[in-house]
């Protein structure tokens, strides 16, 4: 890795001319403070860090979209837009700060608000430009503004030229950037000293020419400025450079980045706002707790839209980004459709393990406008049911784990193929088609065993308990996982009660939390289930009630003594239940 150096003075003669800002770039946050450290450092010889630059081509100079540094900050001050026509174009991925500072302090104005005056007056933020006092003693003990942040130059920003006198004597900062030459750099200094107030002494006129040198150096002698030139043409390796390398402060993602990048080539509003703001909506605004993110938002638009499914930036070109924003509320309905229909089926953030093995069932709604899955027709029940029994076997399965951009992309292809034939959702197709190099896509004996041994409180119990009921009625009802044989029955002092050997507690304790006790009950009859006497409970329900949730007519085992009995007969039937499913032939 080859860095260069360059001097402030010729940096910042191609700022906006040639270094430009890229999309990614977050605005300028540094205070006044700040920008004045920055000089000071520079003045006392310090180090401010390295820079990192990207030398872009003509082809991605039409495919970026580029912005100019701030030179007169104010305010929610955004960068503006640049062309990048009949430019050679370097973006600059690290120095963002620092290079809006100096352009502030050499030829700009930072805005700050008055005291007592309401930030949103139009009166209370003034321009301000930095200035040197050149009659202050960097070496010196000074207790003014700035001490306590270790500055020693007499540094300050002002909005009207400060008076000179014999105590001090100000010099605009930015006005070196017209003194190159050393030449000139001596009239200079010959014109300011002249004008200097008769009360300032020899040792002060040695100061103002020393101070002023000093400034001359820095701008112009000394190539402080250090950088790396990254030619790499990949906009996803300089994503990664800029993740790893980006300025200080609040380190971004590589989703930020794109997100930025992507905002910048949105026409209509904010894209941001946009994406943001349904994710809310999802998350927040349908009565179910869902977790999903932007970056399941930007993934599903290349997925419903047609594009590589990879998350790159390199698949949000122009053209795809266009296409996206033109059937964005498409996509947006087809999202919310899908979630609307997981929330009815008791699907949430709490149990939803994978938000890719989504992405299929959104591709069929999105390519199935006003199906719902949600209806009362034959074709909504059934689809329903064959989309609820494939989602739980992914997810139990695992079967989007891993090379997940992969299996997006042959589902897409197995739902596109299917659609030509059919308008149902094509369950058994996509089993097969998932099973890639021997992967199981829905359960099988090993598959139902480890379920079997899950415990009460794992994500998958709620959706292996889903599977086992092909009649629960999924309609705004809200399902518990309940104990059928209570927990407190189990409870360790209550069974130290009965005198049961430790043994025994051990082997009952350890069988309460298991599938095998496990049922779903809507929740208001699992509250009156809690407001009887177990005894009462169990033996009140019905033949058809136990056969439906797989209770064994054997009212011996209904206790708590009898619980391991209990577990080991019930999984015998959940077990037949479970592996039934994989038999089933699409209707």
């Amino acid at each position: 890795m080859s860095y260069a150096t360059i001097t402030i003075g010729d940096l910042l003669a191609d700022v906006n001319s040639r270094y430009f800002l890229p999309a990614i770039q977050r605005p300028y946050v540094w205070a006044a403070d700040q920008v004045i450290t920055l000089v000071d450092s520079l003045m006392k010889g310090y180090p401010i860090s390295s820079f990192m630059f990207w030398a872009v081509d003509d082809d991605l100079k039409r495919e970026l979209k580029i912005y100019n540094f701030i030179e007169n900050w104010k305010p929610g001050m955004l960068n503006p837009t640049a062309s990048a026509d009949g430019r050679d174009v370097t973006l600059v991925l690290d120095g963002q700060q620092r290079i809006t500072s100096l352009l502030i302090a050499l030829r700009g104005t930072f805005s700050e608000k008055a005291k007592y005056k309401r930030r949103s007056s139009a009166d209370a933020w003034t321009e301000k430009t930095l200035y040197l006092d050149l009659l202050q003693d960097p070496s010196g003990d000074y207790e003014e503004e700035g001490a306590d942040l270790g500055v020693s130059y007499g540094l300050r920003f002002h909005a009207v030229p400060p008076r000179n006198d014999y105590r001090r004597h100000w010099f605009r900062l930015g006005d070196m950037l017209n003194y190159r030459t050393e030449e000139q750099l001596n009239n200079l200094i010959e014109d300011t000293v002249a004008k200097l107030h008769h009360g300032v002494t020899a040792f002060e006129r040695e100061l103002i020419t020393t101070t002023l040198r000093r400034l001359h150096e820095v701008i112009w002698a000394e190539e402080v400025i250090n950088y790396y030139t990254e030619a790499s043409l990949s906009v996803d390796r300089v994503l990664d450079i800029f993740v790893r390398a980006n300025d200080g402060g609040t380190k971004l993602s590589k989703s930020d980045l794109m997100m930025s990048m992507i905002t910048s080539k949105w026409q209509s509003g904010s894209a941001r706002d946009v994406v943001f703001g349904f994710v809310d909506h999802i998350n927040n605004g349908l009565g179910a707790d869902n977790k999903i993110t932007k970056d399941f938002v930007l993934k599903a638009c290349l997925v419903l839209c047609g594009y590589d499914v990879k998350y790159n930036v390199s698949n949000f070109t122009t053209q795809s980004i266009a296409e996206i924003e033109q059937k964005w509320p498409t996509v947006r309905d087809a999202i919310e459709r899908t979630f609307r229909f997981l929330n009815g089926l008791g699907i949430s953030a709490e149990n939803l393990t994978s938000l890719n093995a989504v992405l299929p069932i959104t591709w069929y709604l999105f390519h199935a406008p006003g199906v719902t899955l949600r209806g009362s027709s034959e074709f909504d029940r059934q689809n329903a049911r064959a989309v609820q029994r494939w989602l739980l076997n992914s997810l139990l399965m695992g079967v989007f784990a891993g090379t997940s951009d992969r299996t997006i992309s042959i589902a897409r292809t197995t739902l596109k193929d299917a659609s030509h034939v059919s308008r149902n959702f094509p369950e058994e197709q996509l089993y097969h088609s998932l099973a890639i190099g021997g992967r199981m896509t829905k359960l099988d004996e090993r598959g139902v065993e480890d379920l079997l041994e899950l415990k009460y409180g794992k994500p998958k119990i709620f959706l292996a308990l889903s599977l086992l009921y092909d009649d629960l009625d999924w309609g705004g009802t809200i399902y518990h996982v309940d104990h059928i044989i209570p927990k407190a029955r189990a409870a360790r002092r209550i069974l130290m009660g009965m005198n049961l050997p430790e043994h025994r507690i051990r082997e009952i304790t350890g069988s309460v939390d298991l599938l095998g006790n496990l049922q779903l009950l809507p929740a208001q009859e699992n509250i009156e289930k809690g407001d009887l006497p177990f005894e009462s409970w169990i033996t009140g329900r019905s033949d058809a009630y136990r056969d439906r949730h797989l209770i064994e007519h054997a009212p011996d085992l209904w206790t708590a003594s009898m619980l391991p009995e209990f577990v080991r007969g019930r999984e015998r039937l959940v077990r037949q239940r479970l592996l039934s499913l994989t038999e089933r032939e699409p209707a």
